[in-house]
């Protein structure tokens, strides 16, 4: 079973180092990322949450998974979308967050093909939620401070 990181351990603050190219160890780290996203549950998971600092994402709304390498918001449209996120890194809270309804992202493929692909509702929100993670960044971040402190405070409780 692969052990997700506790917040506040330094490597979630971390940028995750760009993929050189995508071979058999990086589509052997993306289905140790499916399984452990998968058991969580839930629709995303990015390799810095499991401790590996590259820049590799799966997401799973619901339409089958998905896997990219150093994915990049290319678009984003001006309607929001608010959605409940949350993060095995920091069990027990979540919170309401308002992110752009459709993105369009650049990432390499299973194949190593450079590709632009269109994400939508669910899977725009777990889009932008992992690339936050591969820049080091947690979705509570994007709350107020006030919001942000309570939010650590309750946790701390639950953990």
């Amino acid at each position: 079973m692969t052990a997700f990181l506790r917040w506040p351990d330094p490597r979630l603050r971390t940028k995750a180092d760009p993929v050189e190219a995508v071979d058999d160890e990086v589509r052997a780290i993306w289905e140790q990322m499916l399984q452990a996203m998968y058991a969580m549950p839930g629709v995303g998971l990015a390799a810095p949450q499991i401790g590996i600092m590259r820049r590799l994402a799966v997401v799973d709304a619901g339409q089958g998974a998905i896997r990219l390498a150093n994915p990049e918001i290319l678009h984003a449209s001006v309607e929001l979308r608010a959605h409940d996120e949350g993060s095995p890194n920091l069990p027990g809270v979540s919170a309401r967050l308002k992110r752009p309804r459709a993105v369009t992202v650049g990432y390499l493929d299973v194949a190593g093909d450079r590709v632009e692909r269109d994400f939508v509702m669910l899977e725009a929100t777990s889009v932008q939620h992992q690339i936050d993670h591969l820049d080091g960044r947690m979705y509570f971040d994007r709350l107020s401070k006030v919001k942000r402190d309570m939010l650590l405070r309750k946790a701390q409780k639950c953990g």
